[in-house]
Formats: C-alpha cells, sequence, structure tokens
C-alpha cells in the first residue's frame, strides 16, 4: 500500500464509520496522546522503567499505527499530500546531510 493509498484508505473510513473527522486540535491533541503511548512502550522494552501490568497488553506495532492514523487524519484535514511531502522531506535531509553522518566521528567508532 502506499502512502497515498493509505490517506485514501483512512479518508473512506471516517466518511463510512467515523461520521466525521474529529477536529484539527482533537486530532494533534490525540496524536500527542498516541506518541506518549509509544513512549511509554520504548521506556519499557528498551529503557530502565519496568512493565506495570496495565502495560503488558500493549503493542508496539499497533502504537505506532495509531500513530500514523492519526497524522493521515490531519494530513487529509489539512489538505497535506503526505508522499509528496515526504519525499520532499527526504531530498531535503539528503542534500543537508548526506555528507554529515559519514563524517561524524561517534557514528563510525566501533
Amino acid at each position: 500500500m502506499t502512502i497515498q493509498e493509505a490517506q485514501n484508505k483512512v479518508d473512506e473510513w471516517i466518511k463510512t464509520y467515523g461520521v466525521r473527522y474529529f477536529s484539527e486540535l482533537t486530532n494533534m491533541t490525540i496524536l500527542t496522546e498516541e506518541v506518549g503511548e509509544l513512549a511509554r512502550i520504548m521506556a519499557r522494552t528498551y529503557g530502565d522503567q519496568s512493565f506495570k501490568k496495565t502495560d503488558l497488553e500493549k503493542n508496539l506495532a499497533d502504537e505506532m499505527a495509531d500513530i500514523m492514523w492519526v497524522l493521515m487524519c490531519l494530513a487529509n484535514q489539512t489538505g497535506v499530500d503526505l508522499t509528496e511531502a515526504f519525499n520532499k522531506n527526504m531530498e531535503k535531509k539528503t542534500n543537508r546531510d548526506k555528507n554529515r553522518h559519514i563524517n561524524n566521528d561517534k557514528l563510525t567508532q566501533s
């Protein structure tokens, strides 16, 4: 599935089952909440915190998908083509950082 196909699928779901999009501000708040849920799993899986019983049923992939979902809602609401935005962002990063990381001794030392 392409990014555009995913954006279209989210839009179709909202129009079929969701009644309407939540407001942009509500979706921004939900996005922040979802990133926090991902952060909780990351801190407990890869960091020093231990899992609480309520965290055990959380799924890393599902939390990442939740973030993608809300981001696509926001993109649809604001007229952002995420494929185009992603491609422009990759070009920006490549032009800006094409030598930066390769020449970073902190990254190339084993």
